[in-house]
């Protein structure tokens, strides 16, 4: 099969209904461009709503290095590493009140309530007259998370802006937020499509610099508005805390500094799954050169004692067991030589093919955490590699002191091969992957896995 033609192909298959698994680290959707996670746990899952970045189309007279985005997908998993897109769940030509070629489908989010899950998501109306000019908010119904929804005929009442959020505190009551400028929230009736109290003015946020991107979640009685930020040049992630769901707030801190890739938006949610909370985020992974064609991440998130939020040190990594029977990406990594080793894109011209390690001399290592062997004994191991030279690869358990499970030696193909070898010995459960080049130069691997 010809790789650009994976993502057409996938597309199809999510056109007639047909979910589609991604097994992931950082970014955890590697098919296409997402941005914007909205995470929300339901049931003993995790569904992510993003919004959805695409290449604006050149015959519609749109800003071509800007954000071009026309629909929605969802996503879920039971373990933060296998993902299942469930596809297409709202798309700007099939909402009633939608301008159908405003291309700004902004990010969005999705709660529950009374068994019917309520998607809110900002764009441009048709209708000016009717509805006013520039953003407003909608909203889509369903009976499942993963839809279909069903698109209300109207945007909500009394909003002007993007990045809604909703929340619903212990009592019952419903909030929406939103931001333009400042941040905004206001009441939500009990049918979640109409506000129920003025719009409130925000206060006590950074009075300089760009705010967007309310998202609001409740921990031990207290608020925690998380809100993107431009302190520099770029956003980074802020919290402010309140006793009250519409504040007034005080700023507490940074949850994640500037994007060191220079990603010139971030928007976050923050969820606790299984006693443990994530902080879900965008980075512009599969486009360098581009910002404004985003990929989603998650990380973990720790509080200290007093109810602050640690910072986050962006990884990738990411969260989540590994499988050691599926392929393990080692491009992701926990940790890896400063010299020796670099990460480039397997095929340029198509970056959802993923990354390759390239192991440049001898010594270069990578570390590779959190496998799961499971209880059964593996006895032979592939790895996807190419080179122009040759070379031998050790892989070790744990670190570099760590016991041989695996020695490898790969040939001076130029084109990759999978080789194999048995394992030396196996250990159950999970453990840490140390793989480093103990013999030659210019050995490029894409994965490795367990049989």
């Amino acid at each position: 099969m010809n790789k650009n033609s994976l993502p057409i192909i996938m597309n199809v298959l999510l056109l007639f209904g047909i979910s589609i698994s991604c097994l992931a680290q950082n970014p955890f959707i590697k098919d296409q461009f997402t941005a914007d996670p909205s995470a929300r746990v339901i049931g003993n899952k995790v569904y992510v709503f993003p919004s959805h970045d695409i290449k604006a189309p050149a015959n519609k007279n749109l800003r071509e290095n800007w954000f071009c985005m026309e629909d929605y997908h969802v996503f879920s998993s039971e373990n933060l590493t296998d993902w299942t897109d469930h596809g297409v769940i709202v798309t700007q030509n099939k909402v009633p009140w939608v301008r159908p070629d405003s291309y700004s489908m902004w990010a969005p989010d999705c709660i529950e309530r009374n068994g019917k899950y309520y998607f809110y998501f900002p764009t441009f109306p048709k209708d000016t007259i009717a509805h006013g000019s520039g953003f407003t908010v909608g909203v889509a119904i369903a009976d499942k998370p993963e839809g279909p929804y069903i698109p209300e005929a109207t945007p909500i009442k009394g909003i002007r802006g993007i990045d809604p959020n909703v929340f619903i505190d212990d009592d019952g009551q419903a909030y929406l937020y939103w931001s333009a400028g400042e941040i905004f929230g206001a009441k939500l009736k009990e049918n979640m499509v109409e506000l129920d109290s003025e719009v409130k003015t925000l206060s006590n946020f950074p009075k300089v610099g760009l705010k967007e991107g309310p998202y609001l979640f409740k921990k031990n009685g207290l608020y925690y508005m998380t809100y993107p930020h431009v302190e520099n040049k770029t956003e980074r992630l802020e919290y402010a805390i309140s006793d009250n769901p519409l504040g007034p707030f005080t700023f507490t801190g940074v949850i994640m500094d500037e994007s060191p890739t220079g990603c010139w938006t971030n928007h976050q949610s923050i969820i606790e799954f299984k006693n443990q909370w994530y902080l879900f985020y965008h980075s512009n992974d599969l486009s360098p050169q581009f910002d404004k064609n985003r990929s989603i991440r998650i990380d973990s998130l720790f509080f200290n004692e007093d109810g602050t939020i640690q910072k986050v040190i962006p990884t990738l990594r990411g969260v989540g067991l590994t499988n050691a029977a599926n392929e393990i990406q080692i491009d992701r990594y926990s940790h890896k030589s400063n010299e020796n080793v670099s990460i480039h894109f397997i095929d340029t011209l198509n970056r959802f093919a993923g990354w390759k390690t390239v192991f440049e001399k001898t010594g270069g290592w990578v570390q590779y955490n959190s496998v799961d062997f499971g209880k059964k004994a593996f006895t032979t191991i592939q790895v996807k590699a190419q080179s122009t030279k040759s070379g031998t690869i050790t892989v070790r358990l744990n670190n570099a002191n760590g016991p041989v499970i695996a020695t490898i030696s790969i040939g001076n193909k130029n084109e990759w091969t999978v080789y194999k070898n048995k394992i030396q010995q196996f250990k159950p459960g999970v453990q840490h992957l140390f793989v480093q080049l103990m013999k030659g130069n210019d050995v490029e691997i894409d994965w490795l896995r367990f049989e």
